[in-house]
């Protein structure tokens, strides 16, 4: 049974990050299931620390751009919206190029707040980084869009 809300179209899904930091990272959601969402970001110049490896920071942005939009998915945006609380990932694996993969699911959908893990791995699906979000849900008068 799926916990979705709104409409998971891919097209859709990646229409949201039209000028935004996600598109110019090249984080792009690739798949959704009954529970889970699925993205991916290129390892490259534009995700690279000065070692030429994978930037922690640009990890943590597809943790948040999973999490977070899987999150929105759960609500009815017209009533409630979900904003990031806290944002935790241990970085485990160096990645030099390639393309990663993250896969965010549910730990926790309440009134008020959401728990999502989201886990990167490399094109070996060797683990890279496993992250966790806090989500707010708010009105969705606070922040303008209703």
């Amino acid at each position: 049974m799926t916990i979705w809300k709104q409409d998971t179209d891919l097209v859709r899904l990646n229409g949201w990050s039209a000028n935004t930091m996600m598109e110019t990272l090249g984080i792009r959601i690739t798949a959704v299931g009954d529970d889970w969402l699925q993205g991916t970001m290129p390892v490259d110049h534009r995700t690279h620390q000065p070692y030429g490896l994978l930037h922690g920071g640009a990890s943590v942005a597809l943790a948040e751009t999973l999490g977070s939009t899987a999150a929105m998915l759960t609500l009815d945006p017209a009533q409630e919206v979900a904003v990031g609380l806290d944002i935790n990932a241990n970085h485990v694996r160096g990645v030099r190029s390639g393309i990663v993969t993250g896969t965010a699911r549910v730990l926790h959908i309440g009134r008020t707040t959401q728990v999502w893990e989201i886990r990167i791995e490399n094109e070996a699906g060797e683990l890279v980084c496993i992250s966790r979000i806090t989500m707010a849900v708010i009105p969705a008068r606070v922040v303008g869009l209703k």
